[in-house]
């Protein structure tokens, strides 16, 4: 079971009832937008808080493509990459709270990041959940000049030496994956921060790091050409692209367990009747045939969470990695 799955079931609904207001409430009285006029002012911008490229990128591309169409408007996408998604998300919080500006990013920005950036440029409660709409494991790969076929053969290995492994960047899933490993396996990894995902997977590819967790997507075509060897995914269920490599439970290490939720994020005081018509918008397009077909590609879980369900899920996951942060001093680097 996924560590996202895990904290449904285990944090008591009081502890985080304060965190879960604070994502909900925004902190601003908000200006009157009647909703038959949204979206007709002017064009929308999707803020990508990451690489173009990556997964939240594609969605961002693919949902601005559908809702010109369905909501009759200019839908444009903007890279604002940079300090785990803070950037992207500090331009969102900052902007005029009326629908036009919406942020596409992954959790871990307002989960893990709130934890280990001595100085946020925003607070949890300047965002709210438009809606949680996919989730997506990560593939655990080495260089096979490493000789390393098992997570157990990386265990037993990386207890006799330290080996280098890269990330997306500090503060990214797979930098918590990294540290996670070192405290539940006592093994020793030495992460490696990158640029995003294309970089760290290049660092595998050319041996500049012995391994890498990272997006599933990014790592298969070098698996399937032999230049990485897989040894896990960290996903409840086996990757749809790849069926024939195990999960962390089945190689026996289900506490690394791990979920990468994709979010989209709009500043807390937009009105809600333009937020019901973006999420309707949305739920709409992420039923549609064609973007299944992308959510498979990118070997994405549809998700779909709205409202104070998103908000006490974020609240939910922030509180867990808050934990595992302090257990193992993980911090930007």
């Amino acid at each position: 079971m996924s560590i996202h799955r895990q904290l449904t079931r285990r944090q008591p609904l009081a502890a985080l009832g304060g965190m879960a207001l604070i994502f909900t409430l925004g902190l601003s009285a908000t200006p009157a937008l009647a909703q038959g006029t949204y979206p007709a002012a002017k064009p929308v911008t999707f803020v990508n808080a990451f690489p173009p490229g990556g997964p939240a990128d594609i969605l961002a591309r693919s949902v601005a493509s559908i809702l010109q169409t369905s909501l009759k408007q200019s839908f444009v996408v903007e890279n604002k990459p940079g300090a785990g998604g803070n950037l992207g998300a500090d331009y969102v919080a900052k902007s005029r709270p009326d629908g036009y500006t919406v942020m596409f990013g992954i959790d871990t920005t307002f989960t893990v990041n709130p934890h280990i950036y001595k100085n946020m440029p925003f607070k949890p409660g300047d965002l709210k959940p438009l809606m949680i709409m996919a989730s997506s494991g990560l593939l655990v790969g080495v260089n096979p000049s490493t000789g390393i076929k098992s997570m157990n053969d990386l265990v037993a290995q990386a207890k006799a030496k330290t080996l280098n492994f890269g990330s997306a960047g500090s503060g990214s899933p797979g930098h918590l994956a990294v540290q996670l490993f070192t405290e539940v396996t006592k093994a020793r990894l030495n992460h490696i921060p990158y640029k995003g995902n294309t970089p760290a997977v290049t660092a595998v590819l050319s041996g500049e790091v012995d391994g890498g967790v990272l997006a599933t997507p990014g790592m298969l075509p070098y698996v399937k050409a032999g230049k990485v060897t897989a040894l896990a995914v960290t996903s409840q269920q086996r990757s749809r692209l790849a069926p024939n490599i195990p999960t962390v439970a089945e190689a026996g290490f289900k506490e690394l367990g791990q979920e990468v939720l994709y979010v989209a994020m709009v500043p807390a005081a937009t009105p809600e009747p333009v937020v019901q018509i973006l999420q309707r918008a949305f739920t709409d397009a992420f039923a549609r045939p064609d973007m299944q077909a992308r959510l498979n590609t990118l070997d994405l879980q549809p998700d779909g969470a709205t409202g104070a369900a998103a908000a006490k899920r974020l609240a939910d996951v922030s509180a867990h990695y808050a934990q595992i942060i302090r257990t193992t001093g993980m911090k930007v680097e």
